[in-house]
């Protein structure tokens, strides 16, 4: 069908779903975008990567698993975008309370004719993918891409492509899919990088996410001796397809999943597209076993590179929201400082700024205690270490006290002596 004479085929009361990020159909989304008609049409899915009047509509109703900048400005603009506490691994079951009439996703031509291949998301989806399209009272209607690239699973235990039966409505396209802009680094993010590269041994296993700083680390890995790494990651992304081109990645030291970069999505540009057509070095698992924390500690040296907007003197993390406002969700970031702590030699790092700016004020991002309506992202007996420009915090192992002297002391000097002050009482 075309993508019109697909979305004519959702009720203006209806469900529908998709996955996270590069697994929502453009086309498609574009098309129910013309319609005005809706009366409660209720939509599911996480980090929507354009713009759609869809969710501007009276009679529309966005229930987000992780915002990104487009669910900030929707939700800024009065649209009914509401987040539902989830981390990404919970996903799948998630979907199959909410039970939508509708799944949707997009994927390129399986090498089998009537396949689809998934492509660039397997994420939390496939399971409920395939449930909707054995039951005759859903529909799935798959956006098929022949720009997109044809990516791997590791058959026949797993699978990132659904059989002609599982499928109920075609939409072929050729577009160029989204392309994520690379991010800038400076002088702050590399005093970060350069401190958080004294976890990372020959023989690592590493997990990053998108950003400068997890940019510029795995960047300076592709440059400097060493190497023999694994990858085990949610995301995978540029920087970590150059640290694989320069022949720094052989995934043969891992102890699980070994000879592949086990992912469960991947955002970046037309190039890391490219490189990851046909490729048999990387393998797209569900999310329910790429972030599962045993599985996670099962690696080699496990080293997960996270962020966070701010974080406490007791440990506390907050990555997804802070004074009351949401920013993003929680993903995978409590499971993969989970994983590694199951291991002495592995280490789940924390790299933030030690402040931020808001119009003419700077503020600390190391807080004496969180402000009511910011959210524990994750708890602070997973809290392992943590990085500023301004040093190291080591916190496993640490008495409260101590963990909070140690934080203090990485903080930017303006705070530093009231931070200290703070941790000398949490001592007591």
């Amino acid at each position: 069908m075309t993508a019109q004479e697909a979305a004519a085929l959702v009720r203006p009361a209806d469900s529908l779903a998709f996955g996270l990020g590069p697994s929502l159909p453009p086309t498609l989304f574009e098309a129910l975008s013309e319609r005005n008609d809706w009366e409660d049409f209720v939509v599911g899915g996480a980090l929507v990567l354009g713009l759609y009047n869809l969710f501007t509509r009276p009679g529309v109703s966005y229930r987000c698993g992780f915002f990104g900048p487009l669910e900030r400005v929707l939700a800024d603009s009065g649209a009914k975008v509401e987040l539902v506490p989830s981390g990404f691994r919970q996903f799948r079951t998630v979907l199959q309370q909410f039970n939508p009439r509708i799944m949707v996703t997009q994927g390129a031509p399986g090498s089998v004719p009537g396949e689809v291949n998934l492509s660039l998301h397997m994420g939390g989806t496939y399971d409920e993918l395939l449930r909707a399209g054995r039951d005759p009272e859903r529909l799935v209607i798959v956006e098929v891409n022949d720009q997109l690239p044809r990516t791997r699973s590791l058959p026949p235990e797993y699978a990132n492509t659904l059989p002609p039966d599982a499928v109920d409505v075609i939409v072929p396209v050729s577009r160029p899919p989204f392309a994520l802009p690379p991010p800038e680094g400076d002088d702050t993010v590399a005093a970060i990088a350069e401190r958080a590269l004294s976890y990372v041994a020959d023989g690592a296993t590493l997990q990053t996410g998108i950003g400068a700083i997890p940019g510029q680390i795995v960047a300076r890995l592709a440059e400097r001796d060493g190497g023999d790494y694994g990858v085990h990651t949610e995301l995978l992304t540029d920087g970590l397809m150059t640290l694989h081109q320069s022949g720094k990645v052989t995934n043969r030291r891992k102890g699980i999943f070994e000879g592949h970069s086990i992912v469960t999505f991947s955002l970046g540009s037309a190039e890391l597209y490219r490189w990851l057509d046909e490729n048999n070095d990387v393998a797209f698992l569900p999310v329910e076993v790429v972030n599962e924390p045993a599985i996670i500690g099962r690696n080699h040296h496990m080293v997960s590179i996270e962020g966070a907007l701010a974080v406490d003197l007791y440990g506390q993390i907050a990555a997804d929201s802070i004074g009351g406002r949401q920013v993003s969700g929680v993903g995978g970031h409590e499971d993969f400082m989970a994983g590694p702590e199951l291991h002495a030699d592995s280490h789940a790092l924390i790299c933030l700024p030690a402040t931020a700016t808001h119009g003419d004020a700077r503020h600390s991002r190391i807080l004496a205690g969180f402000d009511p309506g910011t959210v524990v992202s994750t708890p602070r007996h997973h809290a392992d270490v943590v990085i500023t420009e301004f040093g190291t915090a080591e916190l496993r192992g640490l008495t409260v006290g101590e963990r909070a002297t140690a934080l203090a002391a990485i903080a930017h000097p303006e705070f530093r002596d009231e931070l200290s002050a703070a941790a000398g009482r949490l001592g007591r």
